[in-house]
This record gives C-alpha cells, structure tokens and sequence, in this order.
C-alpha cells in the first residue's frame, strides 16, 4: 500500500476523542460512519495503525478500544484494583 499523505494533526485528534467518547467499543466500520466529518479510508486506516502502535488503542480485528492511560474507566478500576506492593 502506498501511503500519498500523511493525516492532519486535527483528524487524528478527531479520531482519538470519537474513540474516548464512544458509549461501547466500536467496530471500524461503526467508527468510520460515525465520525463528525467524512474522511477517506485509507487516510482512517493509517490512523488507526498509528494509535495501535503508540499504544492509545487496541484493536482485536473486531472492536476498537481506547487504552491510553486517560481513559476514566482504567483510571477507575485501577484506583479500585489490590495493590501488590
């Protein structure tokens, strides 16, 4: 695949807050149609393959799920989690 630009700082961020602010772990495609502005998929694809590799998201082949330390679920299971030491 040959990459012909590289995204916007402001597409990348509106990508990130759609996946935060998700109510369930969206699939691509739910998250593709569901963003505010209309983006092309290749373009979506190299986003989404920058936060798997910095570690904000995972992706199972399936669903999509924000992982990065700011998100309040993590926050709060693991402020409720058994400290080990």
């Amino acid at each position: 695949m040959q990459i012909l630009h590289e995204p916007q700082l402001d597409t990348i961020l509106m990508i990130e807050k759609a996946i935060r602010e998700a109510k369930s772990y969206p699939t691509k495609k739910e998250l593709w149609k569901n963003l505010p502005k209309q983006i092309q998929y290749q373009t979506f694809n190299r986003i989404l393959q920058y936060l798997e590799g910095s570690n904000k998201i995972v992706f199972d082949g399936r669903r999509i799920v924000w992982v990065f330390p700011d998100n309040p679920k993590l926050m709060e299971l693991l402020e409720s989690s058994v400290k080990l030491r």
